[in-house]
């Protein structure tokens, strides 16, 4: 078994196809958070002994933000959404079962709700603790120094935080009751700006 945050992915042509897409579409600081989502993800998991669906939460991991991005942007839709209805028709068009390419989508959708247990939907509540660590420093205490230093090294930050808050306010603007409108308003910029990553 590897160590809990090693540099190993999940070897499948649906996960290779997810990087490819997300390498096409994402900039390079949302392409190295979303591979970092997966990497500080599936380490929690294995340092807690948490049994999850390793392609199925790379794939969603790739994917989870990809509703910020220029093509798949939604004037109408909230980005986690719109990212998750793009997830389902990937799942589809990899082979996977109408209930697996849902459960992409649930994923995708999940991150940006309230929390949910392991027990309950582990790769949603992965992505949750993942995202919240990456983005805006949350449970620091899960993840060794030794572990950020190695990740960081590979898929560096890349301004992503400045990045990412642009993002959330554009969507703000333009969507005012969606999740990262709340994000916002409840001072995520603040939490970015003291993410211990960036430090």
């Amino acid at each position: 078994m590897p160590a809990p945050f090693s540099e190993t992915f999940p070897e499948t042509p649906a996960a290779t196809a997810a990087l490819a897409v997300a390498t096409r579409f994402c900039p390079p600081a949302l392409l190295n958070h979303s591979i970092r989502a997966y990497l500080w993800g599936a380490g929690y998991a294995r340092a807690h002994g948490i049994g999850f669906d390793d392609e199925l939460y790379y794939v969603s991991s790739l994917l989870h933000d990809i509703g910020l991005t220029e093509t798949f942007d939604s004037h109408a839709v909230p980005f986690e959404e719109a990212g998750g209805r793009l997830a389902w028709v990937f799942g589809m068009a990899a082979g996977w079962s109408p209930e697996r390419s849902a459960r992409a989508e649930e994923i995708v959708v999940v991150h940006m709700r309230d929390p949910v247990a392991a027990s309950e939907d582990p790769e949603s509540h992965l992505l949750q603790v993942a995202t919240s660590w990456d983005v805006s420093g949350q449970r620091p205490g899960e993840f060794p120094a030794d572990a950020r230093a190695a990740v960081l090294a590979r898929h560096p930050r890349l301004g992503f935080g400045a990045e990412f808050i642009a993002a959330f306010e554009e969507q703000t603007r333009r969507k005012p009751g969606c999740a990262a409108a709340c994000s916002v308003t409840e001072g995520i910029g603040a939490r970015i700006a003291a993410n211990p990553l960036d430090a």
